[in-house]
């Protein structure tokens, strides 16, 4: 096997291993492969190993690789980084799943562009609970007013939350964020049962994600432990 094949291996007996530990099945656990800043090549390798969904962060970057897979359609793309509004109606086109509508306005510039394709669109919202000045999200008290323009939006289907919690050496420091995540998640389908749709929980990245999983993670993003340490140069 490939180094990125074993490594998706390792992840997935992690990810099982971090379910087990509080009853939970793999299979309700989708695991996103991160591909920000590596090659075509590199996602190949990581399909031949049976990975078939995929995030980008930026849609510039996307628009240089989604295309050369539009021949497989078992592949599902996420784009799991800060959106623009402006770049709103190209992200509707290449992805698959928006993780980071973090407001009104995008949420409607998303929807306009899903009707103009005729598509339906999967979108979580981002919640900020870390309030760091380098991060994105929904402050959450907004999250409820936007759950319900999403639910009166055509071409969108709300899928669930995403947050981003701050770093931290030990990953246990990320889990009260995760929790915070997880009991919103409850509050607003107490307040309006079936809003969220498939009810997900986007967190946890490769420094943190088992952590997640406890907490009740359903979507993992992980780059780093699956292609490797980024160059930025």
């Amino acid at each position: 096997m490939s180094g990125i094949a074993e490594n998706v291996q390792r992840v997935r007996d992690r990810l099982a291993a971090a379910a087990a530990s509080r009853g939970r099945h793999p299979e309700e656990i989708t695991l996103v492969a991160v591909s920000k800043n590596f090659s075509r090549d590199s996602i190949a390798s990581a399909i031949a190993a049976g990975q078939t969904h995929f995030g980008e962060n930026r849609v510039q970057e996307a628009e240089a690789k989604i295309p050369d897979f539009r021949s497989m359609p078992s592949l599902t793309w996420h784009m799991v980084g800060h959106l623009q509004s402006n770049k709103a109606h190209r992200a509707a086109e290449l992805f698959d799943v928006i993780h980071s509508v973090d407001s009104i306005k995008l949420a409607q510039k998303l929807s306009h562009a899903a009707v103009s394709l005729n598509k339906t669109l999967s979108v979580l919202i981002q919640v900020d609970l870390g309030h760091e000045e380098t991060k994105f999200g929904a402050e959450r008290g907004q999250v409820a007013d936007i759950v319900q323009t999403i639910l009166d939006l055509e071409g969108l289907r709300l899928d669930g939350l995403m947050t981003m919690p701050p770093f931290f050496d030990d990953p246990e420091h990320t889990r009260p964020y995760f929790a915070a995540l997880r009991e919103l998640r409850q509050s607003l389908e107490k307040d309006k049962p079936g809003c969220l749709g498939r009810a997900h929980l986007s967190m946890g990245m490769s420094h943190d994600f088992e952590v997640a999983i406890q907490e009740g993670a359903t979507i993992v993003r992980i780059g780093t432990a699956i292609f490797g340490e980024r160059s930025y140069g």
